[in-house]
């Protein structure tokens, strides 16, 4: 029987290189599912519906609300952004460990929806590093890496929250210990409940043919 894949929430600063870290895990190992979230906003050139986003209009995202279809969603400058459920729970059926790149607010949602989901927050080794590699972007002005930095205040205040704590510090190693953190979430005693209940009942049967 196939193993149910492992739901994982990646959070952390703005400029700590989540992104990066989910893009070389899922280059390296097959078994890894990414996340697609639903979207009112308009599709942009290049842009793929299922697969950079799933495109809707305002009562298809308002109708699924409504009914309970996401596990976690949100609304931006007008638009809402969300997370099918159905697309998330349909990998996870099919044994893919899907990951899930989401802010602190996006995460407690999901944690309500499935508190089996393992949550990682990704850390820099100290504030300056965070407000280095902010700043070696060189895309942002210095008044938006002011406000990303406020905002990583804020956040830190719910650090505690997640299972996890990772400090990206070198990309592969951290890559790698990402991998063993969801990979040793499939040996957790209550995602083996029917394993756990077969032996029970079969080491029952032998001692009852003493």
């Amino acid at each position: 029987m196939m193993d149910k894949g492992v739901l994982t929430i990646i959070s952390g600063f703005s400029g700590v290189g989540k992104g990066t870290l989910v893009a070389k895990l899922m280059e390296k190992y097959d078994n890894y599912a990414l996340s697609v979230s639903a979207t009112t906003r308009g599709m942009r050139e290049g842009e793929e519906h299922g697969k950079s986003y799933f495109f809707m209009n305002v009562f298809e995202f308002e109708d699924k609300i409504q009914k309970n279809q996401f596990l976690e969603y949100a609304k931006y400058v007008n638009n809402y952004y969300g997370t099918p459920k159905q697309y998330v729970e349909d990998m996870l059926e099919r044994g893919k460990d899907v990951l899930l790149e989401i802010e602190i607010q996006g995460a407690r949602q999901v944690k309500k929806m499935m508190p089996e989901a393992v949550s990682i927050f990704v850390m820099p080794p100290d504030a300056q590093t965070l407000r280095e590699r902010l700043t070696e972007r060189n895309t942002e002005a210095e008044e938006v890496i002011n406000e990303r930095l406020r905002r990583a205040t804020v956040e830190a205040e719910g650090i505690e929250e997640y299972d996890y704590v990772l400090v990206n510090d070198s990309l592969q190693e951290s890559m790698e210990k990402l991998h063993s953190i969801i990979q040793s979430s499939h040996h957790q005693s209550y995602r083996n409940i029917d394993f756990i209940k077969k032996i029970r009942e079969d080491v029952k049967i032998f001692t009852e043919g003493e």
